[in-house]
């Protein structure tokens, strides 16, 4: 494959969304939804076709318009990267299609909210844009503007209460911008480039202003990604948005910070990385899997149950990073690298096919409800059983039973504790899932509640729709437990421990 369309290629995932984005602001408010779903499913095409490039042809990297770093900007596609873009894609078309139902009929147009559109194309812009950037400078450019968008869409029902939760939201996704920038100042200062991969050639890892840069820009990625105790403005964001916008807030707009701190830690900071360091994420990582599944267990309202719910399965990601921090260097002694990489990158998969299927689910609830409380699920399973197993389906998921993705994830997660001697993390990981079973169970139990138990009131009409759509994200969500082998293959590609992935695979798979 030529260099031309390597480059073109590289650049679809960004292009495509961008400019359906700009055309849903200019078009009439009728044709927006039309638009926005048709470069929904191009994106997801550009996605799949930037992967094959990347299995077929081993390209991973383009300079635009042909400038080589660092005078140029460098777009990174590994393993890492495509995994994460499929993620966005095939999460984002089915959330798409969800809204373009469930905002039809709400305005005389019967298009919905006229920004939806719009900013949900240029947030997904950016999202990919952030999983492809090789420039620091760049992807805090595109952290801003996917902040602003996600504020936005946060908003958009324009109730008192979301207004608060976005005025929350915006503050807290400020300062975590501005702490990543002043890391961003101080390493350009120190270096002179913002490539990373110039700078994982070049970083002085012991420098003082290198440690403070590290610092200011993890404790800002915390902050967007909501992990305990900075996830003070998650819950009222993802629970006064409307159902799709809840959707995307939960299972793709964190993962974009979580992304860029894993890339950072290992590409670029690895060098200032120390055992305290990865140690703190991880005890952070383990109160949030405890506290945010307990706080869900609390709720009596369903979304504010699946947004607390959503600040406890972050945690579980971030065990990923003691597990690494004991050996960044890939050698042979650290077999469980595999493992923890693997663990930590596949539960970033299943929460989000999980999260917005239980999101999309409880729209579906409070649609037909009428009304957001967890006693209108009552006997759900007889009015709307769907919907009750699309729920059913996120919930196995996000407790980890087995065969969804969600398993593989606490899994290898577990694997690695024990082969790594951090035994301290498996009586965590087993906590946080039975909590998250508490709560889980609780729904379904009213769900199936006996014919006496159950209320008289007649349900809305709810479009089949959105039923399937969250139904489609359930099954995803236990299909990747299938397909863990090409995900691990894909994840493989230029991967940071490849070493370790050729020592596991000549050892077998009984590890």
């Amino acid at each position: 494959m030529s260099d031309v369309l390597a480059n073109t290629v590289s650049a679809l995932p960004i292009m495509l969304p961008l400019i359906g984005g700009l055309l849903c602001f200019l078009l009439p408010t009728r044709w927006r939804a039309a638009v926005g779903l048709a470069f929904s499913g191009m994106t997801l095409a550009g996605v799949v076709t930037l992967t094959w490039v990347l299995v077929d042809s081993g390209i991973s990297g383009q300079s635009l318009g042909g400038w080589p770093a660092p005078l140029g900007i460098q777009l990174n596609f590994d393993g890492l990267a495509c995994v994460f873009l499929l993620l966005t894609a095939l999460v984002g078309l089915p959330v798409g299609v969800f809204a373009a139902a469930f905002f039809a009929g709400e305005d005389t147009n019967g298009s919905g909210p006229p920004l939806f559109w719009p900013l949900w194309l240029i947030l997904w812009a950016a999202l990919n844009g952030i999983f492809l950037s090789g420039d620091l400078f760049n992807l805090y450019v595109l952290l801003e503007i996917m902040g602003i968008a996600a504020v936005s869409l946060a908003i958009l029902s324009g109730k008192t209460s979301a207004l608060r939760a976005g005025l929350r939201y915006f503050f807290a996704a400020l300062v975590g911008s501005m702490l990543y920038l002043l890391g961003v100042a101080l390493i350009y200062g120190a270096t002179g480039t913002l490539d990373i991969g110039l700078l994982g050639e070049r970083l002085p890892g012991d420098a003082l202003t290198i440690r403070v840069a590290f610092a200011l820009m993890v404790v800002g990625l915390l902050i967007k990604t909501a992990l305990f105790p900075l996830h003070f403005w998650l819950p009222e964001a993802h629970s006064s948005a409307p159902a799709p916008v809840s959707a995307i807030l939960s299972a793709l707009v964190v993962k974009a910070s979580f992304y860029l701190l894993l890339r950072l830690w290992v590409d670029v900071f690895d060098g200032s990385v120390t055992y305290a360091a990865g140690q703190a994420l991880g005890v952070l990582g383990a109160v949030a899997m405890v506290w945010g599944s307990y706080q869900a267990l609390r709720q009596t309202q369903l979304k504010r149950m699946v947004a607390h719910s959503t600040v406890g399965q972050i945690g579980y990601m971030f065990l990923l990073f003691p597990l690494i921090t004991l050996d960044l260097s890939g050698s042979a002694e650290a077999p469980w690298l595999v493992h923890a990489w693997t663990g930590g990158i596949y539960q970033a998969l299943a929460h989000g096919f999980a999260k917005a299927a239980m999101f999309l689910s409880v729209g579906i609830f409070i649609l037909a409800a009428g009304e957001d409380d967890k006693s209108i699920v009552n006997n759900m399973v007889g009015r709307l059983p769907m919907t009750t197993f699309a729920f059913a389906l996120a919930g196995v998921s996000l407790i980890g039973l087995p065969p969804s993705g969600g398993f593989v994830a606490k899994w290898m997660l577990l694997k690695a504790t024990f082969s790594s001697g951090q035994w301290w993390w498996a009586p965590m990981i087993v906590w946080g899932s039975f909590l998250t079973a508490g709560y889980v169970f609780m729904i379904l139990r009213l769900a199936f509640a006996p014919s006496g138990e159950a209320p008289t009131e007649k349900l809305r009409p709810v479009p089949g729709i959105l039923q399937v759509m969250a139904l489609a994200l359930g099954i995803g969500a236990i299909v990747i437990g299938f397909r863990a082998e090409e995900v691990m293959a894909l994840l493989d590609i230029e991967a940071p421990f490849a070493e370790m992935v050729e020592v596991d695979t000549e050892g077998g798979g009984d590890d």
